[in-house]
C-alpha cells in the first residue's frame, strides 16, 4: 500500500474550505465528463495553487454508492453504500448526493477559484445539492465556543485511521468520509449555564482541557464518540468547519470525517441519535440539528489519474 499515492485526506485544517456536494443527471455524456475531469483536477488544482503555494490549496475527490456504480461498475469498494437515515432520540437524514468535493486552502480565493472551475466542467450534467463555506473560527472553535477535533491522531496515526490496505487490496490507498450539516439553536444553547455546556461536550470551554473522567456525564459528546475494539479505540480525522449566514440567522458546522472504514463513524452517529445505552443520547442535538447525510469513497490519487 506505501506506493499507492493517496488523496489529501490527512491534509492539516486550513483556515478556508467549500464542500460541493453534487448530484448528477441522468446523461451517459455526463458520465464521460465527470471522468474526464476526476483525471485533470489534480492538474487542475495545481495549476490554482500554484500561484500562492504557501496558501495550500487540495481537493478530496468522493463518489456516492449509485455514482461508483454508474462510472465505474464493478469492482466496487467493500463497504460503500448509501448514508443510512438514523432515527433516535433525534433524526440523522440521508440526503442525496453523487460526487463530494472537500476543497480546503489558506484563503477562500483559491478554493471558489477550483470549485468553479470544476462546475464549470461539468456544467449542464450536474446539479449542486449542498454547497457549504467554511471558516476556521479564532483557534479552530465552532461558533458554540469550543475547540473542535481537539482529538484527531496525527502524522502515521492519522494515515493509519484513515486510509484502507490490505482489508479492501483492490481499493488500498482510498478512504471513506461521512459528512454532515448541522445547524444550531444559538439562542437556545447561549441560554444553557457554561458549566452545564461542559458537561454536555466533556471539555472545559475556555482552555479546551478534558473532563476528568469522573466528571463527565454518560451522555457528554467525547464519551458517545469513542469507539473500541478489542480494547483498542478506533480513531477517525474530523475536518469540520463552521459556517454561517448573520442576516439568515444561520449557524452550523459542516462535519466531515474520514476514516479507513465508515462503520467507526456510523456507530458513533448511533452512539448520538440514538444512544447508548438507548435513550442515553447526546444533549448536544438538543440545540444542533443534522440537516444532512451522505456517504462517500475517496479513491487514491493513482485511481484518479488513471481515468
Amino acid at each position: 500500500m506505501s506506493s499507492v499515492m493517496t488523496q489529501a485526506v490527512t491534509a492539516p485544517l486550513t483556515q478556508a474550505a467549500i464542500f460541493l456536494v453534487v448530484t448528477l443527471k441522468p446523461d451517459p455524456r455526463g458520465d464521460e465528463a465527470v471522468r474526464a475531469l476526476c483525471a485533470d483536477l489534480a492538474g487542475v488544482a495545481r495549476s490554482i495553487g500554484f500561484r500562492y503555494p504557501e496558501r495550500q490549496l487540495t481537493c478530496v475527490t468522493g463518489f456516492g454508492s449509485a455514482a461508483w456504480d454508474r462510472l465505474f461498475g464493478q469492482p466496487r469498494p467493500a463497504e460503500l453504500h448509501t448514508f443510512r437515515e438514523i432515527n433516535g432520540a433525534h433524526h440523522a437524514p440521508s440526503t442525496p448526493g453523487d460526487l463530494l468535493f472537500h476543497i480546503r486552502a489558506g484563503q477562500m480565493d483559491l478554493c471558489f477559484e477550483l470549485a468553479t472551475e470544476i462546475m464549470a466542467r461539468l456544467g449542464e450534467f450536474a446539479e449542486v445539492a449542498d454547497e457549504v463555506h467554511g471558516f476556521k473560527y479564532f483557534d479552530a472553535r465552532d461558533l458554540l465556543g469550543f475547540v473542535d477535533g481537539s482529538e484527531n491522531p496525527v502524522d502515521q496515526d492519522a494515515v493509519a485511521a484513515t486510509i484502507v490496505g490490505d482489508e479492501d487490496a483492490a481499493f488500498a490507498g482510498g478512504s471513506y468520509v461521512i459528512v454532515q450539516k448541522y445547524l444550531h439553536d444559538l439562542k437556545a444553547w447561549n441560554a444553557i449555564p457554561v458549566e452545564q455546556q461542559e458537561k454536555i461536550i466533556g471539555r472545559k470551554k475556555s482552555s479546551n482541557i478534558e473532563l476528568a473522567d469522573e466528571a463527565k456525564p454518560s451522555y457528554a459528546h467525547n464519551v458517545l464518540t469513542v469507539i473500541e475494539e478489542n480494547g483498542e479505540e478506533l480513531d477517525i480525522v474530523r475536518d469540520n468547519m463552521p459556517f454561517g449566514e448573520v442576516g439568515k440567522g444561520e449557524f452550523g458546522t459542516y462535519f466531515c470525517g474520514y476514516a479507513r472504514s465508515p462503520s467507526r463513524i456510523e456507530r458513533m452517529l448511533v452512539n448520538m441519535f440514538v444512544g447508548r445505552p438507548p435513550g442515553n443520547y447526546d444533549r448536544l442535538l438538543d440545540v444542533s440539528r443534522a440537516m444532512t447525510g451522505t456517504l462517500f469513497f475517496v479513491p487514491s490519487a493513482d485511481f484518479l489519474d488513471g481515468l
